[in-house]
């Protein structure tokens, strides 16, 4: 079974970042890695994603349009079984404690420790298999 993550983010250059951070793993087939450029456009891959194969959802927070914290909730109602962290370049409390309400499992600050994300990955990955 080949499992995947899907990335959330309307900044263009991520996909290029993540792909080069990764770029062994996927190289690999470890994982796949998806990029959704919205809200709305991330909601319709994870509705369409039938299988268990999608483990785990990274979004940004301020985007155009629905933010991530937006879109959280109903990713959740979605897909209760896919576990999203919240990314953003404001890591303050009130940020934490609103991602965590909406049921986030956890918030990375950008810039990201790919080390840390690598871990996140890792965990997610041993509880698919």
């Amino acid at each position: 079974m080949s499992v995947y993550i899907l990335v959330v983010d309307d900044e263009p250059d991520v996909e290029a970042l993540f792909r080069q951070q990764f770029r062994r793993d996927l190289r690999s087939g470890r994982f796949l890695m998806e990029f959704a450029p919205s809200a709305p456009a991330a909601l319709e891959r994870a509705r369409n994603a039938a299988d268990p194969s999608l483990i785990l959802i990274l979004s940004d927070i301020n985007m155009p349009g629905m933010s991530g914290l937006e879109m959280l909730p109903k990713v959740r109602a979605e897909r209760p079984d896919v576990p999203v962290i919240m990314i953003t370049a404001y890591g303050d409390a009130e940020t934490r404690r609103k991602a965590i309400e909406r049921g986030a499992v956890g918030l990375l600050t950008k810039p990201l420790d790919f080390a840390l994300l690598r871990h996140e990955i890792d965990t997610r990955l041993g509880q698919a298999a």
